[in-house]
């Protein structure tokens, strides 16, 4: 489930700090003003399955809601910054990007945790997933049973209480290659930046919303159909309208005058 809430960073944060992850297959490329990491899906599923024995590094899913927000809230731009690698989630984007001359290599996180889960074997990667209520995870394991996968509990919490710090400190107990962080826009995101900060754990986070429930079959995605001519943001408007028309039909519209803007 996808949900907005306000939040103010426990610290301010440089994301010069953080040295940008280095690949021969990952190429950058600079668009309204964040930089995007274009690859092929299989050189991005050899990356996740590779080896991660120092340190932790974080992958973020910009779409066009992303983009918006982060016009509106300076303060989320350097979560994104401070990811390893920005994977443009959006052929919406990746449209836009092609007036320009740029090519974005959508990757939606949705179909890289499902590619990741398909091809995981009980020798690797393991994954640990953050976010699902037990039953939902129970129901992911049961789908993919040749997956090594590991439940985080991750209560209702606000960044900087209490339990978001107990829950920094049960992901850093785990032992995984692959953490799914599945706690919604923006807070996955600050989530990982903190775990990033913290230095107390090792592994690639993957900030991916409700990648797991497509997989469960909690929701439903778009028809592929539907997906490959940049509907899917309809779809989803007429199959929870109440829910989703600010987001699609006010907020969603401000990416093309962000795009003149930075023109």
């Amino acid at each position: 489930m996808i949900e907005h809430q306000d939040f103010t960073a426990a610290d301010t944060v440089d994301p010069s700090e953080y040295i940008q992850g280095d690949s021969r297959a990952v190429a950058n490329v600079s668009f309204m003003g964040l930089e995007f990491a274009v690859a092929e899906q299989t050189d991005w599923q050899d990356l996740l399955h590779a080896p991660h024995e120092t340190g932790f590094s974080y992958i973020v899913t910009p779409n066009v809601d992303h983009m918006v927000q982060i016009w509106q809230r300076p303060d989320l731009r350097t979560a994104y910054e401070a990811a390893t690698y920005r994977v443009c989630d959006s052929r919406i984007l990746d449209k836009l990007a092609s007036l320009k001359g740029i090519a974005l290599s959508p990757y939606p996180g949705s179909d890289m945790v499902h590619d990741l889960i398909a091809s995981a074997r009980k020798y690797g990667p393991r994954i640990a997933v953050l976010g699902p209520q037990i039953a939902d995870f129970n129901e992911l394991a049961l789908r993919y049973p040749n997956a090594k996968l590991t439940h985080i509990d991750a209560p209702h919490m606000s960044v900087g209480s209490p339990e978001w710090t107990q829950t920094l400190r049960r992901v850093e107990a785990v032992d995984y290659d692959v953490l799914l962080i599945c706690i919604s826009f923006p807070k996955q995101e600050l989530f990982a930046l903190d775990l990033k900060r913290r230095g107390n754990t090792t592994g690639v986070g993957l900030c991916v919303g409700a990648s797991i429930d497509f997989l469960t079959g909690r929701q439903t995605r778009a028809p592929k159909w539907v997906q490959e001519r940049r509907l899917e943001w309809a779809y989803r408007l007429l199959s929870n309208p109440t829910r989703m028309w600010k987001r699609y039909l006010v907020d969603g519209p401000k990416i093309f005058w962000l795009f003149l803007r930075a023109a």
